[in-house]
């Protein structure tokens, strides 16, 4: 299941109400390495609002208002909060058990790694293990 989310925020400058809002496709920011810290100008981008402009700033001294998670995403989403250090585990985590998974199948024609925990287990602290080594 794809890992997206809405992201809004509404404010006032010069008289007139902004509401821009966005869908985030989370798995295609991971992949590019985004560290998603900057939503604010991210938004911006995607209606115009130049960064350096004081539209912006009034913009981004409102909070950002999460919705609509689907995948992951959906367990880091809580009252319009997102925990994005959450599904940043849970996101690697998963991929993680995604190329394990297909190590077990390639090598050892194990369709369903999660039915052996021990050699899940053993195969994830190599992986680990190589991570750290590199």
């Amino acid at each position: 299941m794809e890992n997206r989310i809405d992201i809004s925020v509404e404010f006032s400058y010069q008289g007139e109400r902004h509401a821009p809002s966005a869908t985030l496709d989370l798995d295609v920011l991971m992949e590019k390495g985004a560290e998603l810290v900057d939503l604010h100008a991210l938004l911006a981008g995607q209606h115009g609002i130049d960064t350096y402009s004081y539209l912006y700033e009034v913009m981004e001294a409102h909070e950002l208002v999460f919705s609509q998670a689907t995948g992951l995403a959906r367990h880091c989403l809580h009252e319009g909060q997102f925990d994005l250090d959450r599904f940043r585990h849970l996101w690697r985590q998963q991929r993680e058990m995604r190329i394990l998974d297909d190590i077990a199948a390639r090598h050892l024609n194990i369709a369903d790694l999660s039915k052996h925990p021990q050699l899940q287990a053993a195969l994830l602290a190599a992986y680990e293990a190589g991570k750290k080594a590199e």
